[in-house]
């Protein structure tokens, strides 16, 4: 049951950072679009640097779903191999019980 809320936690965790930058990634995005339409040099400029951060971002955002889904891969495996011991556990016990 500890180890539930633990892997329960760590999920909560990544999406909270998810989501965090997916709304940093929002508001670049906007700037990147209001910056493109004011057709000035130096915010033309700016955006390489902003398109950049929103590149990083993206990385980031890949790379936390693929923790998240390496981790659920583990817990959901780590759960079948206990209750596979359970069932293993439970056939033998059935088997030691059969009248010859």
């Amino acid at each position: 049951m500890e180890g539930d809320n633990k892997v329960m936690q760590a999920f909560q965790k990544s999406f909270v950072q998810v989501q965090s930058i997916l709304e940093q990634n929002r508001l670049l995005i906007n700037e990147i679009n209001q910056n493109h339409e004011s057709k000035l040099p130096d915010n033309l400029g700016r955006n390489v640097g902003l398109i950049r951060e929103l590149n990083n971002n993206i990385r980031r955002v890949v790379d936390l779903y693929a923790e998240l889904s390496t981790s659920f891969a583990r817990s959901v495996d780590s759960e079948g191999d206990s209750a596979g011991a359970v069932r293993s556990d439970t056939r033998a016990a059935q088997k030691r019980s059969r009248p010859i």
